[in-house]
């Protein structure tokens, strides 16, 4: 399963692509707004792709499917390389059918269902991103979701990318992996978390404390 970056923190990005672990980031307005509402988007995504390259979702903000072809059009004119990401609605799914048309990369949004996964598949979604934590917070089961739609995929041998995202800790990423998703998008924090563990430390300060004694024990030895 890969693994990307729910990101528009440019630090956070740079030492997460430092470790060589993501292979894509995604973006959304909330997420930019969040480093700062007078931001510059277009310099803040291709700062973004110039650190990792790969896979970035640039999110439309229009709820018609004209607005959201323009808006396409527009990111396509100074980031060819982008995934235009549009939202999980009647009229988003008619901008996903043309632009797949046009062999444009889409990324479905905000999928709470395995229906809605299914319709964004047949419009030709090349990802459909299932939002598992925002289900948690309701109660529901949002890995279950992820499950039926893994399920269906297989049996139906369909081709979009199973993509968790809304990922809140580091069992989100490890039950997305069993669960069969082809990608997790994580925030920093959770990702971080899921790379660290105590026995590690604790491990890592005995194999240096062990290595200082022996050093010490054959300096003496030349003293």
């Amino acid at each position: 399963m890969e693994l990307y970056l729910d990101s528009a923190n440019i630090e956070e990005i740079r030492h997460a692509a430092s470790l060589g672990i993501i292979s894509g980031v995604t973006t959304n307005p909330s997420l930019l707004a969040k480093e700062d509402p007078k931001i510059d988007v277009r310099k803040r995504i291709l700062e973004i792709h110039s650190l990792v390259g790969g896979h970035l979702s640039v999110e439309v903000i229009s709820t018609d499917a004209d607005g959201m072809l323009r808006e396409a059009d527009e990111i396509l004119k100074w980031f060819p390389e982008a995934t235009i990401k549009i939202p999980m609605i009647p009229e988003g799914l008619k901008a996903v059918s043309k632009l797949s048309d046009q062999d444009v990369e889409t990324n479905v949004t905000l999928i709470f269902n395995p229906v809605q996964a299914l319709a964004a598949n047949n419009a030709g979604a090349t990802y459909v991103s299932v939002f598992v934590g925002r289900l948690d917070d309701t109660g529901a089961d949002g890995m279950e979701v992820i499950r039926d739609v893994r399920e269906i995929w297989d049996i139906q041998g369909l081709s979009s990318l199973i993509l968790a995202a809304s990922i809140r800790h580091p069992i989100h990423i490890l039950e997305s992996a069993k669960a069969g998703a082809d990608i997790a998008t994580c925030p920093y924090k959770p990702l971080m978390q899921s790379l660290g563990h105590p026995l590690t430390d604790k491990g890592l300060s005995a194999f240096l404390e062990d290595y200082k004694k022996m050093q010490d024990e054959i300096a003496k030895l030349k003293s």
